[in-house]
């Protein structure tokens, strides 16, 4: 472990804002981890776990102890012939994990290619694309107390997995840090088409029955052609989380406009697309000095150059304003600000 004062975190969060870290270490296995939150010299400094950096905004330079979890594994814990057992470390980057299972033709994960961030990463936002949902697969995860260093093992029902949310995002939110995950993927099941987009690809393509290689080359090819490379344009994919609104709000909204895009809920509750509400307010591809929206996707708010973290985030709530007064729909941020 090497110890970095004043860090810079430009190459370390996909917005690609230029700050700095008062302190930065990478930590390589959950002992590392421990010895470190165990450190006298570190019990008052204000700690972060980073991932991948890509549900990130620094707003400034961050005045504290920044832990860069470099965990690092895939194996395969238990196999018969419907399922396997595997466990991840979370300093695996996300989509080498859904490589491996599309690899060995384990089924569960192959909508939720491309998803940028880290394994330790996916509950806390509990990920999800195309009809799936990290949770879908999840059974349990290890990991340490911030506060205390104690180990403690989670299993699903422990999380409170929810849309974009879970307990580790909520109650436990900055205190518990995730060194390893375990899902189970099956043998036997179909990939899931539900989601109109994907099945729209695939049938454009004329693939009838795919294999879940075929869903995963799919499901890359529609992130590709919507989402920018934050290698070539800082952002961090979907800024706000769809917004759930009730059965009658989404019916008057649907009698004036006619074209709003939404999908079904939970509990009877309609998820209306974020981005449609964005761009209806005139906010798709505009842009404010180094700061915009995607123009092929209203939901990306793009670093075109050298933003700061703080002009990022008026830009934001700006947006998130005009949606209020046009729709009377609050946005809720999926993005963690800093």
């Amino acid at each position: 472990m090497l110890l970095n004062k004043n860090h810079s975190l430009k190459n370390w969060n996909t917005f690609g804002v230029d700050v700095k870290a008062k302190l930065f270490i990478e930590v390589f296995s959950e002992d590392e981890l421990r010895e470190i939150l165990s450190d006298i010299k570190f019990k008052s400094e204000r700690k972060f776990i980073l991932g991948g950096g890509s549900n990130i905004l620094f707003k400034k330079d961050f005045e504290g102890l920044l832990i860069k979890v470099s965990i690092s594994g895939i194996n395969v814990l238990e196999e018969n012939d419907n399922s396997v057992l595997i466990e991840a470390g979370a300093g695996i980057i996300w989509n080498e994990l859904v490589k491996f299972c599309v690899d060995g033709n384990y089924v569960g994960i192959e909508n939720l290619t491309l998803i940028p961030g880290t394994v330790g990463a996916a509950p806390i936002q509990n990920i999800g694309a195309y009809g799936q949902e990290f949770a879908d697969t999840f059974v349990s995860l290890n990991g340490l107390f911030v506060e205390t260093g104690e180990q403690k093992t989670f299993i699903k029902d422990d999380c409170k997995f929810s849309y974009r949310s879970s307990i580790f995002k909520e109650e436990l939110k900055n205190n518990f840090v995730v060194t390893s995950v375990r899902l189970r993927l099956s043998k036997n099941l179909k990939p899931n088409l539900t989601y109109k987009a994907l099945s729209d690809y695939l049938a454009k393509n004329g693939i009838i029955n795919p294999t879940i290689k075929e869903v995963s080359s799919a499901v890359a090819e529609i992130r590709k052609s919507k989402l920018p490379d934050p290698q070539k344009i800082g952002n961090a994919g979907s800024f706000f989380k769809n917004p759930v609104v009730s059965e009658d709000s989404f019916r008057k909204l649907k009698a004036e406009y006619s074209d709003i895009v939404s999908f079904p809920s939970e509990s009877g509750q309609t998820k209306i697309s974020a981005g449609w509400l964005i761009e209806k307010c005139g906010w798709k591809g505009k842009r404010v000095g180094d700061v915009g929206t995607s123009p092929d996707h209203a939901l990306i708010i793009c670093n075109f150059g050298n933003a700061t973290g703080s002009e990022i985030l008026e830009f934001a709530m700006r947006i998130k304003e005009e949606v209020a007064n046009k729709f009377g729909i609050q946005l809720e941020e999926e993005v963690n600000i800093l």
